[in-house]
């Protein structure tokens, strides 16, 4: 891939939009499905649980998530409106246990203590400001509830082609960035697996699954 080329790959990796958008979503939702998979497994869902996910991609896996408890209620929260549109779409059967919003990407549009878990898959690489988004997660948890954010490791993520406007994390940049908000515990699960990458070639991918609780 060109430079140009390797450029619009990671803004619509970003922020997907159109026909390109909506390709380079169905590519993140099966390079990534593990990873999303692994983050639905940490939140152990029970009946009733509100759950919030943030920056759902296309959701092609909320089947997978509403199996694992009784009248789950799930809210998608996207600052795509490509991807608001094809998550309702390709999840048209489910809408009477889930609903899709945009937002801004940095104030969630609702009320203290509305959810009791949150997940985010792959998203932290853009977060304009994390430690007031991590703030704004604690706001709408509720008070026993799991925040489950994972991420692919710095180290995985710098030899990828298209990752230059990206802000990359190891596990210690953020433990550092979480000990500054009013979150208090944090537990570490560290995964791996070989995947094709977004430009074809077969890479070796460690990610961290963290669950952060009030």
């Amino acid at each position: 891939m060109t430079e140009q080329e390797l450029k619009i790959l990671g803004q619509q990796l970003s922020n997907p939009e159109g026909e390109t958008g909506r390709e380079v979503a169905k590519m993140m939702n099966e390079t990534n499905i593990s990873m999303t998979k692994e983050s639905i497994k940490a939140l152990h869902l029970v009946d009733n649980d509100k759950v919030l996910e943030l920056g759902h991609g296309n959701a092609g896996h909320l089947s997978y998530l509403l199996d694992f408890a009784e009248t789950i209620q799930y809210t998608g929260l996207e600052i795509s409106e490509t991807m608001k549109s094809e998550a309702e779409s390709i999840n048209s059967k489910y809408l009477s246990q889930a609903e899709f919003h945009l937002y801004d990407g940095n104030k969630i549009p609702f009320e203290n203590e509305t959810f009791d878990k949150v997940m985010t898959v792959n998203t932290i690489y853009f977060w304009e400001n994390p430690v007031e988004f991590f703030n704004e997660i604690y706001r709408v948890l509720e008070k026993s509830g799991s925040f489950v954010l994972t991420f692919a490791k710095k180290d995985f993520m710098k030899t990828l082609p298209f990752t230059s406007d990206f802000k990359l994390y190891n596990y210690e940049d953020v433990e550092e960035l979480v000990a500054q908000t009013k979150f208090k515990r944090m537990i570490r699960s560290d995964k791996e697996e070989w995947i094709t990458s977004k430009n074809g070639t077969f890479v070796k991918r460690e990610y961290k699954v963290l669950t952060i609780k009030k």
